[in-house]
């Protein structure tokens, strides 16, 4: 979907994968048992439920069950219809138009219409809304609903993230209009038209979603999705290990060694595939110590990234030179991730006016060369990173601290509020190599993503220029200057892309691992009756009052 750019933690991804898994007896799935519940393990807490509004993952992965959108990815990641019936483009790329399918209910009962849409849009392109994803629908020029369930988007040139803008959900009408968007309890309660609808959410313990008996693609096979946040990956595992926990992302340790023999071979399945996410070092370039390249570029110098493959990720990973997965068609064909230079780096940082001083640490104008490295608590890939760069840019006279504050907080008070020396995070690289919203000038704000405030006028144009060019060949050269700026500015130290580790308990049948990873057909997953462990009970649906 459009907000796959913020699923920084699970199974996204976009390259050919590798798994094993036990045996297990096979049903039809036409015929596929329904009941039982699933439970996920996750570090962060969700933060606001409307996509729009929220930069965090943990709340796209539950709102991603209770909306729908026009379109979305198959498990080759190619557009399909999802709530659209049919849509087609027209005027070179200019004009499309969507038919929604009738009879498509929000789970108060209202039908789900073309005006949905159009005040989605209008709502997410207000700027009293200030949505970090209002790019987007602000690039179309004209939004006419034709009829109940069909409308029109023209936009002024050819955009190229056009169809995966109509990958993001639709908001109810009938619910927020007229509501503070930015101030509504519909963020905690909201109503979707959705495979799950909300049921509850116990704050810093759990969130718990349930099988929508409307949902237009059939009522979802397990009838239960719950959300445990543990914010620590040993619990987590722990968790698992006690049968606790049915789904959670290992790390390499736990994927290499800690999951091997007949326990974990009857009980879970593991998959392993390059995930579609980069891990990286990002400086606030409003902060006086890195307004300098060189001081940047220094820092990147210093950190061996094979040294990080290797001892974070076990070599379950490889390094990292941009914002794109290599191999794929806009990975710059020369980059290479940049290979650690002490020397070189010490006679950057002495050109930057950093010499040592007498405590072993390097000073300009009586200022020691210190900053401290913000990441969130609980994950422990993150936090092992830290302290290996910690030791790695010790050695060339730079004083790093590491604090790591809980995910929600992290992101709303930390990273959102430009409130970091720098920061350890992970993008997901999207299916569409735009990366506009990440580095654009124009999203250097409060709230926006590009939250270091990287700001660079060639960078600016090739980004507009890309997203209005058709021909792909043209695009791949655009991004390929891009990475060569950035590769020469470093607002980020590009570190490296992990593999993707989940783990499944095995009763749960109808995965199947493929381009898109393992979550994409997450509604046809079931449980055969004689291996479910809950009985869950029916109950009421929560709903905002009319």
């Amino acid at each position: 979907m459009f907000f796959s750019i913020l699923k920084i933690i699970y199974f996204s991804a976009i390259a050919l994968f590798l798994f094993s898994h036990t045996p297990c007896l096979a049903q039809d799935a036409e015929n596929a048992d329904d009941g039982d519940r699933i439970i996920f393990g996750t570090i962060g807490e969700a933060s606001n439920l409307i996509s729009y509004l929220s930069t965090d993952s943990a709340s796209h992965e539950v709102a991603d069950l209770l909306f729908v959108a026009p379109l979305r990815y198959d498990k080759n990641l190619e557009p399909e219809v999802w709530a659209a019936e049919s849509w087609k483009i027209e005027d070179g790329g200019k004009k499309m138009i969507f038919t929604l399918r009738k009879g498509i209910l929000w789970e108060d009962g209202v039908e789900l219409t073309a005006e949905d849409m159009e005040y989605t849009w209008r709502i997410v392109t207000d700027p009293a809304t200030a949505s970090p994803y209002a790019e987007d629908f602000a690039r179309v020029k004209t939004f006419r609903v034709l009829d109940r369930y069909t409308f029109e988007v023209t936009y002024e040139n050819f955009f190229a993230r056009a169809v995966a803008s109509w990958m993001s959900p639709i908001l109810p009408k009938h619910v927020l209009e007229g509501q503070n968007i930015r101030n509504t309890p519909f963020s905690r309660k909201p109503i979707g038209a959705g495979p799950y609808r909300l049921k509850s959410w116990d704050s810093g313990s759990s969130i718990v979603l349930a099988a929508s008996p409307t949902y237009f693609g059939g009522k979802p096979h397990i009838s239960e999705v719950v959300y445990r946040i543990i914010p620590d990956e040993a619990t987590m595992f722990m968790e698992t290990r006690a049968g606790r926990l049915d789904v959670m992302n290992l790390n390499p340790l736990q994927y290499l060694r800690q999951t091997e023999g007949t326990f974990w071979q009857k009980e879970y399945r593991k998959y392993r595939y390059l995930a579609s996410v980069y891990i990286f070092l990002g400086f606030n370039l409003e902060h006086p110590t890195f307004k300098d390249a060189r001081v940047r570029q220094a820092i990147s110098m210093a950190i061996n990234r094979d040294d990080l493959v290797a001892g974070v990720l076990l070599g379950q990973g490889v390094a990292a030179f941009g914002p794109y997965k290599p191999g794929t068609w806009a990975s710059h064909k020369s980059l290479e991730p940049i290979r650690q230079d002490r020397k070189a780096a010490r006679e950057l940082l002495a050109s930057a006016g950093y010499l040592p001083g007498e405590d072993g640490i390097l000073h300009r104008n009586g200022k020691r060369l210190e900053f401290t490295i913000l990441t969130n608590q609980g994950n422990e890939q993150r936090i092992l990173t830290a302290t290996l760069i910690q030791t790695q840019l010790a050695a060339i006279g730079v004083d790093v601290r590491i604090r790591t504050v809980e995910w929600a907080a992290f992101i709303r008070e930390f990273v959102n509020k430009g409130r970091f020396d720098a920061v350890i995070l992970g993008w997901t690289i999207t299916q569409d190599p735009d990366i506009f919203q990440i580095w654009h000038s124009s999203q250097a704000h409060d709230g926006g993503l590009n939250f270091v405030h990287y700001r660079d006028a060639e960078v600016d144009a090739i980004l507009e220029e890309a997203r209005a060019n058709p021909d792909q060949e043209q695009r791949a050269a655009l991004y390929a200057r891009l990475q060569e700026i950035l590769h020469r500015d470093q607002p980020y130290c590009f570190l490296f892309v992990p593999y993707a580790l989940p783990i499944v308990q095995s009763r749960f049948q109808g995965i199947e691992p493929a381009l898109a990873g393992i979550m994409y057909n997450f509604e046809k997953w079931y449980v055969p009756r004689y291996l479910q462990r809950y009985s869950v009970t029916s109950h009421e649906m929560p709903a905002l009052a009319q």
